[in-house]
C-alpha cells in the first residue's frame, strides 16, 4: 500500500462501479444555464461542480461521464462559457459546469463578475458535495489554478484533483507530475486525500468518478 500523501484514488469494488454505473444510465439532461444567485434551480438534490482552466478538458470530461457527446459544449473561444451550467444525472444529482478560468483576455468586468458568482455560489450553495478541480496531466498545478483552489479553502467546500488528458503523458511523466499535484495540493486544507487520474479520449477513470459521485453523503 502506498504511503504518499495523496494517493491516486483505487478501483472501487463491483457493488460502488454499479452504483455509479446506474446513476449515469438514466436521463441526464441540460437545466439551465446561471449568470446570477437569483436564477439557481431548487436546491432539492445533491450535486458536485466542476472547476477547471481553459482548454482543461472540463466538457470532455462531463460528456464521457454522462456518454453523451454533445451534452457540455466545448467553446474553442476561451471565456466563451460565462455561466454556471446545471445538469440532471437520474433523478438525485445535479452535475454543475462551472466557469473556466485563467483567461488573460477576458476583460476585467467579466472576470470579477465571474469571480463573484463563484465565491456565492460555493460559499451558499448547501447541496454542493464535492468541488473537482481538473488539472491537465501534461502541465500540473499552475499559479492560475491556485486561486480557485484557495477560494475553495475559504468556503469550505472539500475539493478533490482530477487529472485530465493522461492518455497525453507517459507513464514517467506522469509521476513527476503526480508529484507536483502533491505538493501543491498539500497547501490546502479543502483538498480531499485523493486524487483521480482520467482520459475522457480512452476512457480511463471515468468509471471511478461515477462510483464516486453516485456514493457521496
Amino acid at each position: 500500500m502506498s504511503q504518499l500523501p495523496f494517493p491516486v484514488a483505487e478501483d472501487p469494488g463491483p457493488e460502488t462501479l454499479e452504483a455509479g454505473r446506474i446513476l449515469f444510465a438514466g436521463e441526464t439532461e441540460f437545466v439551465k444555464g446561471v449568470v446570477a444567485m437569483s436564477g439557481l434551480p431548487e436546491p432539492d438534490r445533491m450535486e458536485v461542480c466542476f472547476a477547471g482552466r481553459s482548454n482543461v478538458g472540463k466538457s470532455s470530461l462531463i460528456n464521457a461521464l454522462t456518454g453523451r457527446k454533445g451534452l457540455a459544449r466545448a467553446s474553442n473561444t476561451p471565456g466563451r462559457t460565462q455561466e454556471i451550467n446545471f445538469f440532471t444525472a437520474g433523478d438525485t444529482h445535479y452535475l454543475v459546469d462551472l466557469p473556466g478560468y485563467g483567461y488573460a483576455n477576458a476583460p476585467v468586468p467579466v472576470v470579477e463578475k465571474w469571480q463573484k458568482l463563484l465565491k456565492q455560489y460555493l460559499s451558499g450553495r448547501q447541496t454542493l458535495r464535492r468541488a473537482f478541480v481538473l488539472i491537465d496531466a501534461r502541465h500540473g498545478v499552475k499559479k492560475v489554478d491556485e486561486e480557485i483552489l484557495s477560494l475553495l479553502d475559504s468556503a469550505a467546500v472539500t475539493f478533490q484533483a482530477v487529472l485530465t488528458k493522461a492518455d497525453k503523458v507517459k507513464e514517467k511523466e506522469r509521476g513527476k507530475v503526480l508529484d507536483q499535484v502533491r505538493g501543491a495540493l498539500s497547501k490546502h486544507p479543502a483538498a480531499f486525500p485523493e486524487i483521480l487520474v482520467t482520459s475522457s479520449e480512452k476512457g480511463w477513470g471515468i468509471p471511478t468518478l461515477r462510483a464516486l459521485i453516485a456514493t457521496l453523503e
